[in-house]
């Protein structure tokens, strides 16, 4: 049941109403991979960092069981940074520098080691090095799940059209499906979107939730009401790492199977925006999560008399 994650392991520097961070760990496979670390002990990364990356933290990620031998690490460059500035109702922010860095130029290479995985979680990158790694693989895994933004949309569409004729899941944001359908209707829109290649298709829709959807149904997954929120940078990402990690924990690919994956993948990024940064995704404990799970279970759980 090998899963390989493939994305940014970086630097953020995040500020909020309620508070900012100094530069820290970030990065979407680092919220995939420790997101699904809870769930599977053989998650294989797929990444680049430059020598200014803290070893320590490598470390960490090893002893939650994940694999860095796909980890290039490039001691004379700089890791890719990312600074931002998030609005009141922190749904929308502003970026005040991105530096690409080691990540301009980065060629993806698959070790053998993570070659046969049956579970391939293409984090948010470059539509052509999405691609480099599906064609790196000598069998087809079980499931493709691709996360993709606008900013990709915007300049590489023609690129991430392609990548989506190979994949399985699609997850993106509600203004991102709008975006790539054309439709303002999501329901619309995910028909389009399920034409371009996906089979399934989910919506994230930060504190409104989030939709799975395929060419016959639809399920919805309510966001927990959270008393705070420090920091929404990687709970998609996070929600993505728990998604893929139940279902690379169970090996069942049903609709079915995938409604409690959503559910999972909700109840890991309310965890994450309790902190900045990856802090409390750090050192969870599986009450802590079962116990999240369930205010989910309780959040919709209600007995309704028919009119007869």
């Amino acid at each position: 049941m090998s899963l390989i994650t493939v994305g940014t392991v970086a630097f953020d520097k995040i500020s909020t109403p309620f508070g900012a961070s100094d530069k820290i760990v970030g990065g979407a496979t680092t919220y995939i991979s420790l997101a699904a670390s809870y769930f599977t002990k053989d998650v294989n990364l797929v990444s680049v960092v430059g020598g200014d990356f803290p070893k320590e933290f490598l470390r960490t990620m090893e002893e939650k069981g994940i694999n860095l031998e796909g980890l290039q690490i490039k001691e004379d460059e700089k890791s890719f940074f990312w600074e931002g500035k998030y609005h009141f109702d922190m749904n929308s922010r502003d970026t005040l520098e991105t530096q690409l860095n080691v990540l301009e130029t980065f060629e993806p290479k698959l070790p053998a080691s993570y070659q046969n995985c049956e579970f391939l979680m293409l984090g948010n990158l470059a539509p052509q090095v999405q691609l480099e790694v599906i064609e790196q693989l000598e069998k087809r895994p079980k499931l493709v799940v691709l996360d993709t933004m606008n900013f990709w949309m915007d300049i590489a569409l023609e690129d991430l059209k392609k990548v989506l004729k190979k994949v399985d899941v699609l997850t993106i944001n509600d203004e991102e499906a709008r975006q790539l359908s054309g439709e303002y209707s999501l329901v619309k829109g995910a028909r389009k979107i399920l034409e371009m290649g996906p089979k399934f298709l989910v919506i994230k829709k930060g504190e409104n939730g989030a939709l799975l959807i395929d060419d016959e149904q639809m399920f919805y997954a309510p966001a927990l009401p959270m008393e705070d929120v420090m920091d929404p940078t990687g709970a998609g990402d996070t929600f993505a790492g728990g998604f893929i990690g139940y279902l690379a924990k169970t090996r069942d690919i049903s609709f079915e199977n995938m409604k409690r994956a959503v559910i999972l993948g909700s109840a890991m990024a309310s965890f994450t925006v309790e902190k900045f940064g990856t802090e409390r995704l750090m050192d969870l404990t599986e009450d802590e999560i079962d116990h999240r799970i369930q205010l989910f279970v309780d959040l919709v759980d209600f007995d309704i008399l028919l009119v007869e």
